[in-house]
């Protein structure tokens, strides 16, 4: 069960944040009220919500998932694999270092908390152009020294791992049909999401209840068959900058 939430609001100056989507320019106005609607539903699932303010300079700042990993004894932050956000953790590290001993991964090993993936005390950890050998390893060290299993995956065919996939229960996974087939998922139940919903892959599971981004129905369908409680949440303007519902929020 998570208790917490660390967010940040997104600025204006998410109209330069980093994108490979090809759907324009994202919309702050809008992209502030979708955010607030996010920190409802989180609140709404039984978490406190710590909201930070926008970083002047970071127009990726509202991504704070990619800044840490945190676990129960800890919250290893990290070096972001890309330069531009760099920077970002200055003022992540002492609101998580308000619950957490924190444990820091140095460059030029790199890690982004999307590439990380949590399946009870296994960790998964994605190997891609944001999170380097050298960031998994150390990663992996501080993460085995509390305790948890550690296995590294190579999954440099997207931006994250967690872009293609994403637990929706205790050992169910939304995949891609690429990572269906890898060995290393192969002891979970697997919900195939189809390229032409890809977005939706990017699911949230948060206390019992999934959270799935508006507009994938065929995604939807197949998450109500689990039994749980299914909410769409808009994330479009955040959608525009490769992001998405799990990259709004540290949770914990």
């Amino acid at each position: 069960m998570f208790t917490r939430a660390i967010v940040r609001r997104p600025s204006p100056e998410m109209i330069h944040g980093i994108s490979t989507a090809r759907l324009g320019l994202p919309d702050p106005g809008l992209a502030l009220k979708q955010h607030d609607a996010y920190v409802r539903a989180l609140e709404g699932g039984g978490l406190i919500v710590d909201v930070l303010d926008p970083e002047p300079g970071f127009p990726d700042g509202c991504f704070v998932e990619d800044v840490a990993v945190v676990c129960e004894g800890v919250a290893i932050v990290g070096s972001l694999g890309a330069l531009a956000r760099r920077g970002e953790q200055e003022t992540v590290a002492p609101a998580l270092a308000r619950f957490r001993p924190i444990a820091h991964v140095e460059p030029p090993a790199t890690f982004e908390g999307g590439d990380v993936l949590r399946m009870g005390n296994l960790f998964f950890i994605g190997l891609s152009t944001r999170t380097n050998p050298a960031g998994a390893r150390s990663l992996a060290a501080i993460l085995r020294s509390h305790g948890h299993e550690v296995r590294i995956v190579d999954c440099d065919i997207g931006l994250h791992l967690k872009t293609d996939v994403n637990p929706v229960g205790e050992d169910v996974l939304l995949v891609s049909p690429y990572f269906d087939l890898l060995p290393e998922f192969a002891d979970f139940r697997r919900i195939v999401v189809e390229d032409d919903e890809a977005h939706a892959r990017n699911s949230l599971w948060v206390n019992g209840t999934i959270f799935t981004p508006t507009g994938f129905p065929r995604t939807r369908e197949k998450l109500e068959r689990l039994g749980m409680p299914v909410m769409t949440l808009d994330v479009s303007e955040f959608r525009k900058l490769d992001g998405g519902l799990t990259c709004l929020s540290l949770r914990f």
